[in-house]
């Protein structure tokens, strides 16, 4: 009977998800990525990306969309609730500041265990259930999250002021003595998290994400993940249990969340219950699905483009608009730039909405789809030439 059950599973996993990679090729773009990430500060200078405040929000959303991409693009369980984590996980990293001391060590640990923690508690009560209910589950979720951060927990998360480190906070393995009361920035060892020295901490954790990511999702794991995917229904037939599976994406998904939230303690030692409104598990979902669901570098992409569009779009306003069409005349000017500047400022959201519907009616496959096909698109031209070279030289031989 166990010969039987097992076929139809054996059969099942292989058709689905992305074709296994070799080692050579992962290790390929494993060396890209970490060349791309390290050289950031120089190649986004010329688009206007390269301060480090910036370069940290594409670190920092990269983790975190690279985090509900496993549980998103492996499993295909949408959660709408993952701000929750992200929230918790900069709360723990702030009371760890304020505790122990401005070392950021204990504050990352403890911020993503705490994503994973609280994600177990939340993934077993959600998990019964799949599809709408599942989201609808995790997002009921993160908003008594952030209702209970404005109001009931206000002696921990100090309410609508937000949690922030004092002077007077214990700090028990800071160094205090001679009335020095060090500083309120967190440090790795004595080096401050400020400036380029942030950023490079945050990359070196955006690799090792990303690395974990890599090897989960050419793991035997990560192929149970995608056969979930791509027919729970079927798996739950042969007598496979797919819930313990699907629970474990989603503590990954939680810890990597909480790695998120801790990291945007490090590089502001503040934590705010606005981090778990639901548009913050809104944004993720955003920028997974707009660089390509299911893939390794597209959740990535997706944050770093709406990081740096709302940074762009975000800054513009109607005085600015009017500056840069002045060559215009006036009876043109000011109706265009009425209407372009309900896209910028605070309306920025217009155009990330626009964006994504085009990219969702164009292309269904995220940005990623979008280099595929230009990748193919350049293939077939040089076969084309080579074979219109290769013609051209058959007469003469």
């Amino acid at each position: 009977m166990s010969t039987a059950t097992a076929a139809p599973v054996s059969k099942a996993i292989p058709q689905v998800g992305e074709p296994k990679a070799t080692s050579k090729g992962d290790l390929m773009t494993l060396a890209i990525f970490i060349a791309v990430v390290l050289t950031a500060p120089i190649w986004a200078i010329p688009i206007g990306a390269g301060y480090p405040d910036l370069l940290q929000k594409f670190a920092i959303f990269g983790v975190f969309a690279i985090g509900f991409n496993i549980l998103f693009g492996l499993t295909g369980y949408l959660s709408f609730g993952h701000a929750a984590f992200l929230g918790g996980g900069s709360y723990i990293a702030v009371w760890s500041f304020k505790l122990l001391g401005m070392n950021i060590l204990p504050a990352v640990l403890f911020g993503t265990l705490f994503g994973g923690l609280f994600a177990l508690a939340i993934g077993f009560v959600a998990l019964r259930r799949s599809g709408i209910y599942f989201s609808i589950l995790t997002l009921a979720f993160a908003q008594m999250s952030y209702n209970l951060a404005y109001s009931v927990l206000t002696p921990v998360t100090n309410g609508e002021t937000g949690l922030r480190v004092l002077r007077d906070d214990p700090r028990i393995f800071d160094d205090k003595s001679g009335g020095y009361d060090g500083t309120l920035i967190g440090n790795l060892f004595g080096l401050e998290m400020t400036g380029y020295t942030a950023f490079y901490f945050c990359a070196s954790v955006l690799i090792i994400a990303f690395y974990i990511s890599q090897r989960i999702f050419r793991s035997p794991f990560g192929l149970m993940l995608r056969a979930i995917k791509n027919n729970q229904t079927r798996m739950k037939f042969t007598g496979l249990n797919t819930r313990p599976y699907a629970l474990t994406a989603f503590v990954i998904s939680g810890m990597y969340a909480g790695l998120a939230g801790s990291l945007m303690a490090v590089t502001d030692p503040l934590a705010g219950a606005e981090r778990m409104q639901w548009t913050a598990s809104g944004e993720v979902v955003l920028m997974t699905i707009l660089g390509g669901t299911g893939t390794l570098l597209g959740p990535i992409l997706g944050a770093v483009s709406i990081k740096y569009f709302e940074n762009i779009f975000s800054a513009y306003n109607k005085s600015q608009l009017l500056d840069t069409f002045s060559f215009l005349p006036d009876s043109i000017a000011e109706p265009l730039v009425s209407v372009l500047g309900l896209f910028v400022g605070e309306g920025w959201h217009l155009t990330l909405g626009v964006l994504f519907m085009l990219i969702v009616i164009y292309l269904p496959g995220g940005l990623m789809e979008g280099a595929r096909r230009v990748s193919a698109m350049l293939r077939k031209r040089k076969a084309e030439k080579t074979d219109a070279s290769s013609g051209q030289t058959t007469p003469a031989e």
